[in-house]
């Protein structure tokens, strides 16, 4: 099987859901053997069931995937809103295509996403043959799945299912990487996580293209100067505390008529006096 979701209830009451790999059963996956197509449906079905019975009071779904079969993604959509828990999701690595409809599961403010993530809407991509009728049904049918996914990403960003047509469509449809500052800024995630699950988090405001591992850094940087400044002071202030005035020996000021020669035209006055002798 391509794809891997786990469910494991942990001692704390909170249910985790790992997602991996593709979702669901993809089209180009209809044209295999039939008996090992309904094996892997009947497998993923059994999944979503289990989803479903889930009555822990927090899920935390895990997803690295980029993408696989819409409408498998849609039922654990629905199956996670309709669960009554509270839902955090964390994006991981590759986040694209029908992974990042899952992501919209989860409660409000808990959109989580990894400093090291890339996250891609597109608008949806189907495989069709037939003659023309049966075309333009397949082209009514991707126009309507693209307003359904849009509506999505717009209930839970607040902004209008227009913005997030527009940047499903970019690029001839394919849609657009993103950075984790760039998903936030488009309203389809909430926060930037940092290390482990448990780990600091970073929050990024929408709106604002920042990268999150630089606004930590720009802090510490602020804070080391500051650091650097301070002992700078105190030690400045110890030397000055250690300084003495300067001690030099009592001499009489010299004459005025004094006068100083050098160690040469001494040498010479010696050497007249020895031959007047």
């Amino acid at each position: 099987m391509k794809s891997k979701i786990k469910i494991t209830n942990l001692k704390s009451g909170v249910t985790t859901i790992d997602i991996e790999g593709t979702i669901g059963v993809p089209e180009e996956w209809q044209f295999e053997e039939p008996a090992g197509r309904v094996a892997t449906y009947e497998k993923f079905q059994r999944t979503l069931a289990a989803i479903s019975r889930i009555r822990s009071a927090r899920i935390v779904v895990n997803i690295r995937s980029t993408g696989g079969d819409v409408g498998d993604a849609l039922l654990i959509y629905d199956a996670l809103t309709e669960s009554g828990a509270e839902i955090t999701t964390r994006c991981r690595g590759y986040v694209a295509s029908a992974a990042t409809i899952i992501a919209q599961a989860a409660s409000e403010g808990r959109r989580e996403i990894s400093a090291a993530s890339l996250y891609l809407v597109h608008n949806t991509v189907v495989s069709c043959e037939g003659n023309a009728g049966e075309l333009r049904q397949s082209e009514e049918l991707l126009a309507k799945t693209d307003e359904r996914i849009a509506g999505i990403y717009a209930t839970r960003s607040g902004r209008e299912p227009g913005v997030f047509a527009a940047l499903m469509a970019e690029n001839n449809g394919k849609g657009r990487w993103m950075s984790p500052s760039e998903t936030i800024a488009e309203g389809l995630a909430d926060r930037i996580i940092e290390g482990e699950e448990t780990g600091e988090t970073i929050a990024t405001p929408r709106g604002v293209s920042l990268p999150g591992t630089d606004v930590m850094r720009m802090e510490s940087n602020i804070e080391f100067e500051k650091l650097r400044k301070q002992i700078v002071a105190c030690e400045h202030e110890k030397s000055q505390q250690k300084a003495t005035p300067t001690k030099v020996k009592p001499r009489e000021d010299p004459s005025p008529t004094e006068c100083r020669r050098s160690a040469n035209e001494t040498a010479y006055s010696r050497d007249a006096e020895s031959f007047l002798k």
